[in-house]
């Protein structure tokens, strides 16, 4: 089963879409784009200097159009994607160019949305100077009550040994001062405490967006940042890339889906290197590629052949609700026939550790259970179809 995944802020390097920018069509798709975000594109993918594309306005319509762009090149035609690709998943902003990818939002919908994204961020970050920087190594007990000593936050729980944390610049020196036991505190080159509560203004901002934007569901299952669930409905999908604004990035629960969905490939998109590597330590035998640069594009050819399985399209006519996570799923006691309103709950799923709410998107006449009750379950396994309506 084949992942694509696409990486965050800090991933951008100076010049690292020279080499795409020789393919035919890719100058002119990133100058489209460019026009939609109103920012050159092209020009900071190319020219720009490092601290030029540490802006968090510059970087965060950088890193998702060069994904998109990119992933023009990896299926000529999105359906086949949709038909093969297994699952999708983006951290932090490159949530953004996974919904994207996976048919929730447009390319153009989400260049305005990242660009909004990245100057409301910008001018909370303005407020406070903040920071973030990653602490490797430790025992994960140690390393959260170092944060927490510190008034920091985790920011992003990245597995592989790897907390980011973040808040004030005073603070973040405190910790590189005082590391936690057998660990290293690396400063991240990003301008602001993302994922925390000093992003609330922007999260004010992207609200109000969000209300006036469309979305799709997802044609591809999608994981996410929050807690590692599998969304499928569109709406829930555009309300989690409002949130994570300020809120912590659980990429470990990210790996562990994707371990539990039976990943057997993955692909990290532009600009990529980041996620690959945590995955090298999370995800063993599972094969890796980052799509650095053209030349990884046979590798990535051959990978799509292998680990891509074709999937069934969905019946347009029917709505699907699919389970969240890996576990065991209790159903509410609803009959084939009976009215479901949106945003019931019709079941939960138990895990280890959690236990997660199967919320039905659509309100809708039970058509048919596809699981029983006390069933294991897999994320993103339809569970129930319904026949929409308004209820």
């Amino acid at each position: 089963m084949l992942v694509i995944v696409c990486p965050g802020q800090g991933s951008q390097t100076p010049g690292f879409m020279n080499p795409w920018l020789e393919l035919p069509g890719v100058t002119e798709r990133l100058g489209w784009l460019s026009a939609v975000a109103g920012v050159d594109l092209v020009t900071h993918g190319s020219t720009s200097d490092a601290d030029t594309i540490k802006d968090t306005a510059i970087a965060q319509p950088l890193i998702v159009a060069s994904g998109l762009v990119a992933l023009l090149s990896l299926f000529a035609h999105p359906a086949d994607g949709f038909r093969l690709v297994g699952a999708g998943a983006g951290h932090s902003v490159g949530e953004i160019t996974a919904a994207s990818a996976g048919g929730v939002l447009s390319a153009e919908q989400a260049m305005v949305f990242v660009r909004e994204r990245g100057r409301s961020m910008a001018e909370a970050s303005a407020a406070t100077p903040t920071g973030m920087s990653a602490v490797i190594g430790g025992e994960e007990a140690d390393v959260l009550a170092a944060i927490d000593r510190h008034g920091l936050t985790p920011a992003n729980v990245n597995g592989a040994g790897q907390i980011v944390a973040a808040g004030t610049m005073e603070q973040l020196a405190a910790l590189a001062a005082e590391p936690p036991a057998r660990a290293r505190v690396i400063p991240l080159k990003v301008a602001g405490a993302f994922h925390t509560g000093h992003m609330e203004r922007a999260v004010s901002v992207l609200q109000g967006y969000a209300v006036a934007m469309s979305t799709h569901d997802a044609r591809v299952p999608l994981v996410s940042n929050r807690d590692g669930a599998v969304v499928h409905d569109g709406r829930e999908v555009l309300r989690r890339l409002v949130s994570q604004v300020s809120s912590p990035v659980r990429w470990d629960r990210c790996m562990e889906t994707f371990a539990d969905l039976g990943v057997t490939g993955l692909i990290e998109i532009p600009p990529a290197g980041t996620l690959t590597g945590l995955a090298k330590r999370a995800l063993p035998g599972v094969e890796l590629l980052a799509l650095k640069t053209p030349d990884d594009l046979e590798a990535a050819h051959r990978m799509v052949r292998e680990h891509g399985t074709e999937r069934e399209a969905t019946d347009p006519s029917w709505r699907l609700v699919v389970s969240p996570a890996k576990g065991i799923i209790s159903l509410d006691p609803a009959v084939p026939g009976d009215p479901i309103a949106t945003g019931a709950t019709i079941a939960s799923v138990s895990t280890l550790r959690d236990s997660y709410a199967v919320i039905a998107p659509h309100g809708g006449q039970v058509l048919e259970w596809l699981v029983e009750d006390g069933d294991p379950v897999a994320p993103g396994q339809p569970v129930l179809r319904l026949y929409p309506s308004e209820v």
